[in-house]
């Protein structure tokens, strides 16, 4: 007879609490930290923003982020670092946006994302800023000791916006990516896909509806559904769902989630669990204001979500823009901006309730 894992089993008690009526769903799961900390001490930029973060073939994490004087800076490029025992390594530079007659461009939004065939990608844009920018990417067959020159993508893709790609079974990678108007007057997302060599792509169209929303997150569900979720402009975390692997999608709506129009990521363990990180406050008069708390929630339907942990929460500051993994034995790993001014590091386990 097998045996169950104790992750499976603490699977089935939350999918139990879940399915419990509302009183029963207030008791929230426990949460046990592992560690936690800012990844760099100096570097040789003054700001940071937009790291992502992935597990490499020995188990260890990479992470990376731009950096440079201020987002939209010319001199703003990608720097990547490795956690090892004793710690993380000093950051590197690993991309920029030095363009062939010398002229540079501020990078932004690096994304990591380790395929199945082994090959990891460093998918990131190149600009003056979201509205002009374009996608650039580098791989990497060796973990990220080495990496190739930046290519472009195919005209007309921008690749994943912020969060990461999803690969299918069938090899196929499906990357959350969204479009910002020159006059900023809207802002729509969409899905573009892949075959697992980058060489054949297509994009496929979201209704979303009356929503401003931009940088979606992908998550798994049994027979082929999956749903995202986005920020919006409308002080709310939007979703939509697909039956058929991402072929097509339902129009948007909008979940119980508020979110002061900031980045959001998610993520789904052992195909069962939904896992968001996210900033649940209303956006104030100043961009900044809304990201001073950042929590993580769960859901097992997608729906109904329940914050169980808090990463930040402050009067003032800004705690922004997560990325999050999460590994088959239900290791939790996030970094979110801290206050522009370093990256913080996160390991979580959801352990079971007494």
């Amino acid at each position: 007879m097998n045996k169950i894992k104790p992750f499976q089993k603490l699977i089935v008690k939350l999918i139990a609490v879940f399915l419990l009526p509302m009183p029963a769903f207030a008791q929230p799961a426990k949460v046990l930290l592992v560690e936690k900390g800012l990844i760099f001490d100096t570097v040789p930029f003054k700001s940071c923003h937009a790291s992502t973060i992935v597990q490499l073939s020995n188990g260890t994490l990479m992470a990376a982020w731009f950096g440079g004087e201020e987002e939209g800076s010319p001199d703003v490029s990608i720097w990547t670092a490795v956690k090892k025992d004793s710690g993380w390594t000093t950051p590197i530079k690993t991309a920029d946006g030095i363009q062939p007659d010398g002229k540079q461009f501020a990078c932004w939004n690096p994304v990591l994302f380790k395929a199945k065939d082994g090959t990891l990608y460093l998918h990131y844009k190149v600009g003056p800023n979201p509205r002009e920018w374009w996608a650039m990417y580098k791989l990497s067959t060796d973990d990220g000791n080495t990496w190739s020159a930046a290519k472009p993508l195919p005209d007309g893709f921008l690749g994943p916006i912020k969060d990461k790609p999803l690969q299918l079974l069938d090899g196929h990678i499906l990357y959350p990516s969204s479009v910002e108007s020159r006059d900023e007057q809207w802002w729509t997302i969409h899905i573009e896909q892949s075959d697992e060599k980058l060489q054949q792509w297509q994009k496929i169209n979201i209704d979303c509806d009356t929503f401003q929303v931009i940088q979606p997150t992908l998550l798994t569900y049994p027979h082929n559904k999956l749903q995202l979720l986005a920020r919006s402009k409308q002080n709310v975390i939007v979703q939509g769902w697909s039956d058929d692997n991402g072929h097509t999608w339902s129009r948007l709506t909008k979940t119980a989630l508020p979110n002061p129009n900031s980045g959001i990521d998610a993520v789904t363990v052992n195909n069962q669990l939904q896992v968001l990180v996210y900033n649940p406050l209303r956006a104030g008069q100043d961009w900044w204001e809304g990201r001073s708390v950042l929590k993580l929630a769960i859901s097992t339907d997608g729906e109904h979500w329940q914050d169980i942990y808090s990463f930040e929460h402050e009067q003032k500051g800004e705690f922004s823009y997560p990325a999050i993994i999460a590994d088959t034995s239900g290791n939790l790993y996030v970094t979110y901006t801290y206050n522009r001014a370093n990256i913080k590091f996160v390991h979580l386990r959801i352990a079971e309730t007494k």
